[in-house]
Formats: C-alpha cells, sequence, structure tokens
C-alpha cells in the first residue's frame, strides 16, 4: 500500500512528497523509513494526519530522509516528546523550514527544539496555535541553539506580556527578522518590551494583530529607535483609540514602511 501511494504523490523529480491528508498510522512511517527511493525528499508533507509522538519517533529514525530541507506537520496530534524526537534526528540537519503549527507542543517541546543540534540551519519555524505559554517562549528565548532562525511564527500560543518581554530580551534571537505573535493577549508592557529592545533591530516584519495593546503601547512602538529595517507592520485588532492611530499614521515611522495595516 505505501509503495502505491508513494508512487502517486512523488513529484518534483522525487523531490517533493505530499502525503497530507492521508490518515497515515505509524507503521506507514516506519515503511517510509525504508523506501530507498526517497533518498532524494527535500519537500516533505506530513499535514493533518493523526501523527502523534511514535510517529515523530518513527519518522526522526527514517535512515532516507537525510535531505529534507522544508517540513510539514501542522494539525497532527505532536506534543512534548515527539518535538524532542523531531529535535534529535539527525534527518533534520538540513532542514530550513519546520512547519509545527496546530498541534500540542507545550514548553518542555520548545526547549527541546530550541536546544536542537540538528536544526542549526532552520531558518524559519512555525509554532503557531500550540500551548507554549509563557514558559514556552521563555525556553525558546533562553536556550535556543538556532544560529539561522530569521522567522518565528508564534500566533495564538498564549505568551501573554511575559512571554513577548521573553522574545524581546534575547540575545539568542537577535538575528530575527519576521516575528509574528497574533492573538496573545499582549499588552502595553509586553509590546514595549519590544518596542525598546536593541534585539528589534534586525526585524523586517512584526505581526501583532488582535492582541490588547492600548495608547501607550501605540506610542511605544511609534517612538522606538530600533525599528529602522522595520518594512511591514500588521497591527490591527487591538485597543489603540482613533486619535493615537491617527498620530502612528502621520509619524516617521510609518513614513518609512511598506505595510502598516491597521484599524
Amino acid at each position: 500500500m505505501i509503495e502505491s501511494l508513494v508512487s502517486r504523490q512523488l513529484v518534483d523529480k522525487g523531490k517533493t512528497l505530499d502525503l497530507e491528508n492521508q490518515n497515515l498510522p505509524v507503521e506507514s512511517l516506519k515503511a517510509l523509513g525504508e523506501c530507498e527511493e526517497l533518498r532524494g525528499v527535500e519537500n516533505l508533507f506530513l499535514s493533518n494526519n493523526r501523527l502523534g509522538d511514535d510517529a515523530m519517533q518513527a519518522l526522526g529514525e527514517a535512515k532516507v530522509f537525510s535531505n529534507l530541507q522544508q517540513v510539514y506537520l501542522n494539525h497532527n496530534r505532536i506534543g512534548d516528546l515527539g518535538a524532542r524526537a523531531l529535535a534529535q534526528s539527525e534527518a533534520f540537519r538540513n532542514v530550513i523550514c519546520l512547519m509545527l503549527e496546530a498541534n500540542h507542543i507545550g514548553p518542555e517541546g520548545a526547549r527541546a527544539l530550541a536546544e536542537s543540534s540538528h536544526l542549526q540551519k532552520l531558518e524559519t519555524l512555525f509554532l503557531d496555535s500550540n500551548p507554549l505559554g509563557p514558559e514556552g517562549a521563555e525556553a525558546l528565548a533562553r536556550h535556543s541553539r538556532l544560529a539561522s532562525l530569521k522567522n518565528l511564527h508564534l500566533d495564538s500560543t498564549g505568551l501573554g506580556d511575559r512571554g513577548a518581554r521573553a522574545i524581546a530580551e534575547s540575545q539568542n534571537l537577535a538575528g530575527l527578522e519576521k516575528l509574528y505573535l497574533c492573538s496573545n493577549k499582549i499588552g502595553n508592557a509586553g509590546i514595549a518590551a519590544i518596542a525598546k529592545s536593541p534585539h528589534s533591530k534586525s526585524i523586517k516584519v512584526l505581526s501583532i494583530w488582535r492582541n490588547e495593546i492600548r495608547d501607550d503601547g501605540g506610542q511605544a512602538l511609534m517612538k522606538s529607535e530600533n525599528f529602522g529595517n522595520l518594512e511591514r507592520l500588521y497591527m490591527s485588532l487591538n485597543l489603540i483609540e482613533r486619535p493615537v492611530r491617527k498620530e502612528f499614521r502621520n509619524s516617521e515611522l510609518s513614513a518609512r514602511l511598506k505595510t502598516l495595516v491597521m484599524d
């Protein structure tokens, strides 16, 4: 069965294997790991398969996936143990994009990913809609060895001000160029920490939709001296009053931006 599925879904001259929405059992993951024809796979799509930690263990042990560059595992059932299995896998040493949105990864899983010695080439990490909480943000901030990380997606992860502050103050994450923090109940304190942090100087895209930022937070953003490289700012659905929004649109920062999305 797995051979016929692979023959149908292996495309792009053997570089892309698309197995999304296939309801794959763990046994199928183990069988994939023994398919020699998959040694050239660079892009692996396994989204929405109800895959859990045991499946991640099987995937991490698959020797044929030595050329992976992009791995999509969103909308599964991966928890902390599964995240750790991926982090410890040599198969992920060339991965530049890892999609883990909408799983069950908490602080321990975040720490395992951050501490991984096999994810040194990772540039983009999606952890949106996982129960990280502020502890998860602190784990990423304090323990990150992800030297190449440029794009971090943390929408809907329950960070709050404490988590936002941890990200802002992290020297380990000072190379971020795109930071996504929508729907995290971030208020004035959290956004002020980002605005005041010298580590924000590399950020080109900042997305803070649907938080709890009020006038003081808007002022902190507008007056920050650390957004010289910021090109795109998405900040709709916050609690900033109209006069401050008007002032923001007329600010020096607004004039420099390529994109400003605000109510």
